[in-house]
Order: structure tokens, then sequence, then C-alpha cells
């Protein structure tokens, strides 16, 4: 079983315009060809010819039971009508998180804006996933884009679920303080390459991630996620592979702790001892 709980529908070849329905093609193959059976799928923080919108991801994946979607949400933008809308996405299941990208837009997490998103959280006891560390363009600003700043969101929101994306990569090490003291807070290993890893750089990730998990414990906090397409699912699932891990702390990652934290039905029991604190 593989959940990959960072995947977009995004056409990253602006020179080219591709629809959403030939990037839904595309990665259902990649996930077949690569065994993947759920998929979260996140919409931007933008829409235009190359960022659906979040209605449109909605109905290009309806009727694909392992696609589940994960609404992207303007800081700069965003609507009291706009928040209406996911709120009934979200009560109809349509929606199962909510996505916010600091660095990527100029603000931080903690920012009183933020808050009638994080009451929306917690009120459908969905997660809410943060953009940190590096961007994949070099417009953004990664001041606003450090793990550290999810400290105080976690500290403030106490019932609000919450995932560090990309485990916050340069600053691996502050994500994990941040995962280790604040039990609400989760990260996904997505992103960490464009394309393909090298053998050098997975040495190097799979050092920081081994340092993660002795620092911080038991992987119950740690998710597996591509950013496809940036990323190759093929490759990460190698890289997975080859980390230091138990059989157990393995499904942990790859599956059982993306299914606890978004509620996917899946056609097998969990296990009793999944989930944080």
């Amino acid at each position: 079983m593989i959940i990959d709980v960072h995947t977009h529908l995004n056409n990253y070849e602006e020179d080219k315009r591709r629809p959403v329905e030939v990037c839904l093609e595309a990665m259902l193959q990649t996930m077949q060809e690569n065994r993947v059976d759920h998929a979260m799928v996140l919409t931007s923080y933008k829409v235009n010819e190359h960022r659906p919108s979040t209605a449109d991801v909605i109905r290009a994946t309806e009727g694909h039971a392992g696609l589940h979607v994960v609404a992207g949400i303007s800081y700069l933008n965003y609507r009291e009508r706009d928040l209406r809308e996911i709120a009934d996405y979200l009560k109809d299941g349509r929606v199962v998180g909510l996505k916010l990208y600091p660095g990527y837009e100029p603000f931080y997490p903690y920012d009183k804006r933020c808050q009638v998103i994080y009451d929306l959280a917690v009120e459908f006891d969905v997660p809410v996933m943060f953009h940190t560390g590096d961007t994949y363009t070099p417009k953004g600003k990664l001041r606003y884009a450090h793990p550290l700043n999810i400290d105080d969101v976690a500290v403030d929101n106490p019932e609000m679920k919450i995932v560090i994306c990309h485990v916050g990569n340069p600053w691996v090490r502050d994500c994990m303080e941040v995962v280790y003291k604040n039990k609400n807070v989760y990260a996904d290993i997505s992103g960490l390459v464009l394309g393909n890893f090298t053998s050098h750089f997975e040495e190097y990730m799979r050092n920081q991630l081994r340092d993660m998990i002795l620092y911080a414990g038991e992987p119950r906090y740690l998710l597996y996620g591509t950013d496809w397409p940036i990323s190759n699912m093929g490759t990460y699932i190698e890289f997975m592979n080859n980390l230091p891990l138990s059989d157990r702390d393995r499904d942990r990652i790859f599956w059982e702790n993306a299914a606890h934290l978004f509620k996917i039905k899946i056609a097998r029991d969990l296990p009793t001892d999944i989930g944080r604190g």
C-alpha cells in the first residue's frame, strides 16, 4: 500500500498548454506504473491556464476513488465566498485538507489573517499543509517559509493537525524540533529533488531523515509524498526502500500515517498504534 500525500495537476511546462485532464491521465498512468494506491492532489494558491482551480480539480478527479483533493488557499487573495465554497467541499467530503504557500506568497503562517482558515480546519477536522523550505521559483522569499514559523501556529492551535511539507528542507533539523515538540504536527518528505535523486544527494537526504527519526522518535509523524510531477514517483519509492527502516516504520510512512491523518477508507483495518500523542 502506498499513499502519496503530495501531488499536483499543475502544468509546470508553461511553454506548453496542457489541460487538467491531460495532467490527470499522466498522473494516473504514473501511479499505476509505480503501484501507488492513493494520492492527495494539492491545488495552487493561484489559478491560471497552468494552475487549475480547486473546483476544476474536483470535477476532473470525481469517480477516481484513489484521488483526494487538498484545497490551496491564497493568503493574499482569498475572499469570504472562497472560504464558503471550500466549507461546502469540506462538508461534502470532496476536500480532505487545506494548503497554504508561505514563501511563494509573502506572509508568516502565524499571521492573524490565517486564523479563519485554521478555524475552518478544526471545525471539519482536516489537516492544514504548509509549504516550507526552498521554493521552486527563485522569486520565492525564504524567510516566510522557515519551518520554525509553524511552531507558533501549532502552539496557538493545538487541536489543528498540521503538515510541514518538504520536511522544511534545507532546515530539516528545525523541522525535527517542531515535529518533536508539537504532537499535532506532521511532516512530508515531498519535493526534495527535481526529477530523480542522484546517488550523492540521495545519501545526504537519507542521513537527514535518519537523524530526524532518531531525534523525533518512531515516525508516526512522517508522511510519504513526492511533489509529482516536479519529482519522479519511481525514484522516490526507491529512495524510501533504501532508508534504514524496519518494515513496520516503512508501512507507517508509506501509508498508515496518511490514512489515519486524512481519514482515507482503505480495504484493510488500520493498526491500533497509529496516530500522534
